[in-house]
This record gives C-alpha cells, sequence and structure tokens, in this order.
C-alpha cells in the first residue's frame, strides 16, 4: 500500500518509473522490490530499460539481444511491467541522463516522471554524468538495499537529499520531478554478479530468478565455467 493508507491517486495522473540496469540476468532482486514500490507509489507503469554500454560496471557477459529477451520472458503477463529496448540500439555510453531527455521531451513537460534507483546508487549519484541536472527531469525512487549506508558522504550531498526528499508519495503526482521517495521494500540481498558466479561454479539458482529466465540461460550455455571466475 501507498504510505498514505488513504490515499487514492488521480486518474487524471499517470505515473511512470524507468528502471534501467545492466540485467545481466534480471532476477528476483530487481523484480519483487520494484512491484513493491510499484504498489506503494500507486505506480501505473515501470518500463524497463536495459543499458548496452554501462558506463560504471564492466561489460556484460550476455548479449544485448539475450539481456532483452530475458527480461521480455522475466516481465511476460504483468501489465505493470513493459519493456524499452532503445538504449540497447545506441553505440556508446548509456548515460541515464540523456535517455530521461528523450523521455521528457517525449511525455511533455507536465507530466510526471519517475526514475528508479537502488540506495546503493544514490550513494555514488553524485559521480554520475550531468547529475545535478537529473531532478530536473524527474522524480527518485529509491529501493532499500542490504548493508548500505543512509548518510551520503559529504555534507552539501547530505543537505541536497534533505532538500529534495519527501515522505509522501502523493507528492510525487503534484509535480512532473523534483523529489527523492524512500520505498519501503523487501530487502532481498540478490545480485547478478552472484547469479553469475553460482552459474560459473556450477550452483544452482532456481530461487533467485524466474523459470523462464532459468530455462533460457540453460538454452543460450548462458554464464558457463568457461567463461568465468
Amino acid at each position: 500500500m501507498p504510505n498514505n493508507p488513504n490515499f487514492v491517486p488521480d486518474s487524471d495522473v499517470t505515473l511512470y518509473a524507468l528502471f534501467g540496469g545492466t540485467f545481466d540476468p534480471v532476477h528476483y532482486g530487481h523484480l519483487r522490490p520494484v512491484a513493491a514500490l510499484a504498489q506503494q507509489a500507486g505506480l501505473q507503469k515501470v518500463i524497463f530499460l536495459p543499458n548496452r554500454v554501462p558506463p560504471h560496471r564492466p561489460q556484460p557477459e550476455a548479449s544485448p539481444q539475450q539481456r532483452l529477451k530475458m527480461l521480455e520472458l522475466a516481465t511476460a503477463g504483468n501489465s505493470l511491467f513493459t519493456v524499452d529496448s532503445r538504449e540497447l540500439q545506441r553505440t556508446s555510453t548509456s548515460y541515464s541522463i540523456e535517455t530521461l531527455e528523450i523521455f521528457r521531451k517525449e511525455l511533455g513537460e507536465s507530466q510526471p516522471l519517475s526514475f528508479i534507483i537502488g540506495q546503493d546508487s544514490l550513494l555514488s549519484l553524485h559521480r554520475w554524468y550531468r547529475w545535478q541536472s537529473i531532478l530536473s527531469l524527474c522524480h527518485l525512487l529509491v529501493c532499500a538495499r542490504p548493508g548500505y549506508a543512509m548518510t551520503l558522504e559529504r555534507p552539501e550531498l547530505q543537505r541536497w537529499l534533505h532538500n529534495h526528499r519527501v515522505f509522501s508519495a502523493e507528492r510525487l503526482r503534484q509535480r512532473p520531478c523534483g523529489h527523492i521517495w524512500f520505498a519501503d521494500t523487501v530487502l532481498l540481498d540478490i545480485s547478478a554478479t552472484d547469479i553469475r558466479k553460482r552459474y560459473h561454479q556450477g550452483g544452482s539458482c532456481c530461487q533467485l530468478i524466474p523459470e523462464s529466465v532459468r530455462r533460457y540461460i540453460e538454452l543460450q550455455g548462458l554464464y558457463q565455467a568457461s567463461q568465468g571466475e
């Protein structure tokens, strides 16, 4: 439920949220917290945006087409989720700010738009390309992550968070951008890195990923021991 149990979303205002990542592979640590966040915030649509060339991490093991297919399998039949492949068409580095600018232009200046990030990403946001402009384009919706602090590393960054943070999901519909809101999501200690490592070592990931994704990984021979660690 939203933070306010009496909260009834304004039917005239649709709240979209973008959720970017490598998704190598997509797993329940992505899907379940985002579904809970969507319920709390009253989101009508969560748009998964797989990156082609992520700027802050090693290149994916799975190809862009394989990661897209895994996302499509994982979100099939869920009307809340959709997948947007535009970043996979890029040949240059995927910067969130540039994608947000495109969505803002498509949606117009008055449509509320949100961007879902993990708590770990919030802590490093000041290292992102043109990070100071992000809140001029969208709201930030933050999913809790196990083991990460709630305090940013410098006082001026903490003041920035304090100045933009809101505690009511209703506020997300009242402006097109500019707020930071924390979801009370389940803490799932699952990572794509750990899943790949398990596969490299011949382990099982049945409880960590949807069955359709598991079958696809096996069919494609992804994350085998010969690839990795």
